[in-house]
């Protein structure tokens, strides 16, 4: 698992246009909120992307991209910001290397059942590619604000 200091994984990664978006690309030049959900068109990541969404603003005042991340392909996640009106670019990480270099491919119990699958996290990353928040397990429901919060503290 990441944590504060640590140099962020580079990735380059389809996004739900099938434009590959490379992390070199942002550096000395935005701060990047990387946030990682289990699935497209759920009640949580539904609500997580939204809050994103009406953040947008704010965030690029700030310097800052907002970038969300699934094993989804990229036609599930151009249906879901189609459906939802998102603005957040969501990549497709259908390998999940992205998933395992951030630590958010997890085994996860449910209904007494184990197996694998995206630990809601969120990775607030600077200008110069350095972990400056490593947030594992968050809640979907006010986390954008919080996150916001953060980058202000940049």
């Amino acid at each position: 698992m990441l944590t504060a200091g640590d140099v962020a994984p580079e990735f380059e990664t389809p996004d739900s246009d099938m434009t590959m978006v490379r992390s070199a690309k942002y550096r000395d030049r935005k701060n990047v909120v990387l946030y990682f959900y289990p699935k497209d068109n759920t009640t949580g990541c539904t609500i997580e992307a939204l809050e994103f969404t009406d953040l947008m603003d704010e965030f690029e005042a700030l310097d800052t991209v907002v970038i969300g991340v699934s094993k989804d392909n990229c036609v599930s996640h151009a249906s879901f910001r189609d459906r939802n009106g998102l603005s957040v670019r969501l990549l497709a990480d259908i390998e999940g290397e992205l998933c395992e270099a951030y630590g958010v491919w997890q085994e996860r119990e449910k209904n007494g059942e184990k197996r694998m699958g995206i630990l809601r996290s969120t990775f607030i990353i600077d200008k110069q590619g350095t972990v400056r928040y490593a947030l594992y397990d968050v809640k979907p429901k006010g986390h954008a604000a919080q996150v916001l919060e953060l980058v202000r503290q940049l």
